[in-house]
């Protein structure tokens, strides 16, 4: 999942950047609303984590430029701004949800990642494929009742995958979902990975479900 912070106070932003990285997703930000309205318009994102109160573009502003622009990226507004009047214009505005500072980190974790769940239509919190299950809030995967150990990059791999499961999925899509514009992502760097998740669960069970297609992308099914 990759998510994209923007909040001008940086002890916050690099607080829940770090926070966020932690807990395996990929995060970009951005300390204006400028920059935050160009991030959100030039790349993809699952959630869009948006302080109301910004130098430049302010956070509603930005709101109604991704949702006039036919930008369906959920948007968590984060703000110390807590009137009925603000939360109400927020959410008829186009935000999903709404977070009034302070805030518990994991109750923020939370709301995202049900944001994403929502965005893949998937409320469940459990993703079962034939005898590969994921938990996503413990982030556990298990198969045939042998729990695999992944790396963060590894696991939000899996679960972008099996979120998508039956569909091809290209590299450009994974990368743009799993590495932050920080990372300097290698010309091989998700077929490294995608090699080592397969390693992983052949040792519970060798049947293959990641496939490749060539030219195309990879696919988590049962065939």
């Amino acid at each position: 999942m990759r998510v994209l912070i923007v909040e001008d106070s940086t002890r916050l932003r690099e607080a829940l950047s770090t926070y966020l990285r932690r807990n395996g997703l990929a995060v970009d930000s951005a300390a204006d609303g400028d920059d935050g309205l160009f991030l959100a318009e030039t790349n993809q994102y699952d959630v869009i984590i948006l302080d109301l109160m910004l130098p430049g573009i302010d956070g509603i502003s930005i709101l109604k430029s991704i949702r006039k622009s036919n930008n369906k990226t959920s948007v968590l507004i984060l703000t110390a701004k807590d009137s009925i009047n603000d939360r109400v214009l927020g959410l008829e505005t186009g935000a999903d949800d709404y977070l009034v500072k302070p805030f518990a980190l994991e109750e923020l974790l939370a709301r995202v990642k049900a944001l994403c769940r929502r965005a893949y239509s998937d409320k469940n919190t459990r993703i079962i494929i034939g005898d590969l299950e994921i938990d996503t809030v413990a982030r556990k995967v298990t198969r045939s009742g042998k729990v695999i150990q992944l790396q963060p990059r590894e696991y939000a791999l899996l679960e972008y995958l099996a979120r998508r499961r039956g569909h091809i999925v290209t590299r450009t899509e994974i990368e743009e979902h799993i590495y932050s514009d920080e990372n300097d992502v290698m010309s091989n760097s998700v077929d490294s990975a995608i090699c080592v998740i397969r390693r992983k669960l052949a040792e519970a069970n060798p049947a293959p479900i990641i496939h490749t297609h060539r030219g195309l992308g990879y696919e988590l099914s049962i065939k």
